[in-house]
């Protein structure tokens, strides 16, 4: 029943993606996790032992969402469709990298203007190739955290287990950083992340690798998803950059200063242009289709 249910959330999120005029009047649930979140910031993450009140919050946020997601449950399979394609995010990240190509095809400061609107990295200075580049890397990672991991941890627990999901990564994207505000109060939401991340996020570079062709170079993308900062977002990465033949990742800066990391596939192609934001956003559709496919299967299997 689970998989029936994915099946029809992830036709209609890709159908119909974000009702910009039903959030203009009702916060949407990940604006609402975010508050919840901000909230725990604010109040928790002040004095001693920030290290076990971050561990506290994120422990109290999970337990509200599994609840949450329980008794939405109980409303139907209507209600669970609705919530798990609001929870989806593949026609909005298709939109969003679109815009980008769209830019760069503009000008380049148009191109710079939309990667902004995906990326937290300094936009101002970039080259076209590091616009298109850095559009492909957003839109590998956030095909994980924002289409597959939620569809993988749905399967796994239902509405409470997309749910749980939503707000661990929500948590991990404000709070899980290592600065010295946040680098002990975000360490419990960051690991957490890390973990309900390890399955989707290698599930991410095979739904990516199978219909590019690039299955073979299995290995390959592994030992390229190591050379990336992050335990996950480096295997839809590297999967991405093989598929395309391109190489990702590279320097780039924040808040002015510029950071050495490695380059993904770093044999891969470093000139980069709108046509291949464009190959990235067909990839994306095939992933999405490879998994829709899944969904199919385990309909099949258990009717």
């Amino acid at each position: 029943m689970t998989a029936v249910l994915l099946f029809l959330a992830m036709l209609l999120d890709a159908a119909l993606g974000e009702p910009e005029w039903l959030w203009r009047r009702v916060p949407h649930p990940a604006v609402l996790m975010g508050r919840a979140v901000a909230w725990c910031d604010d109040k928790l993450n002040t004095g001693q032992a920030r290290r076990a009140k971050g561990l506290a919050a994120i422990a109290g946020l999970v337990v509200a969402a599994a609840v949450t997601g329980q008794i939405l449950s109980l409303l139907g399979p209507v209600v669970e469709v609705l919530v798990v394609a609001i929870l989806l995010a593949q026609r909005s990240l298709v939109a969003h990298t679109n815009a980008v190509a769209d830019g760069l095809r503009l000008s380049l400061p148009a191109g710079r203007r939309a990667v902004a609107m995906i990326v937290s990295r300094d936009t101002a200075d970039m080259s076209p190739s590091a616009v298109a580049r850095s559009a492909i890397e957003s839109a590998s990672e956030n095909l994980s955290d924002g289409v597959i991991a939620p569809a993988f941890w749905f399967l796994i627990g239902g509405l409470p287990g997309i749910l749980v999901y939503k707000v661990v990564n929500t948590a991990d994207s404000m709070i899980g950083y290592r600065t010295p505000r946040h680098k002990d109060f975000g360490w419990a939401s960051a690991r957490l992340d890390d973990l309900l991340n390890l399955i989707p996020a290698r599930l991410t570079a095979l739904l990516i690798a199978l219909p590019s062709g690039v299955i073979n170079d299995w290995r390959a993308i592994a030992g390229d998803a190591r050379l990336h900062r992050s335990p996950n977002a480096g295997w839809p990465e590297a999967a991405m950059a093989r598929a395309l033949g391109v190489a990702l990742a590279g320097p780039r800066a924040y808040d002015g200063a510029m950071q050495n990391f490695a380059w993904v596939h770093p044999a891969g192609r470093r000139t980069l242009a709108a046509a291949d934001v464009d190959a990235a956003i067909r990839r994306l559709w095939q992933a999405w289709g490879v998994m829709l496919g899944l969904c199919a299967i385990l309909i099949l299997i258990s009717s």
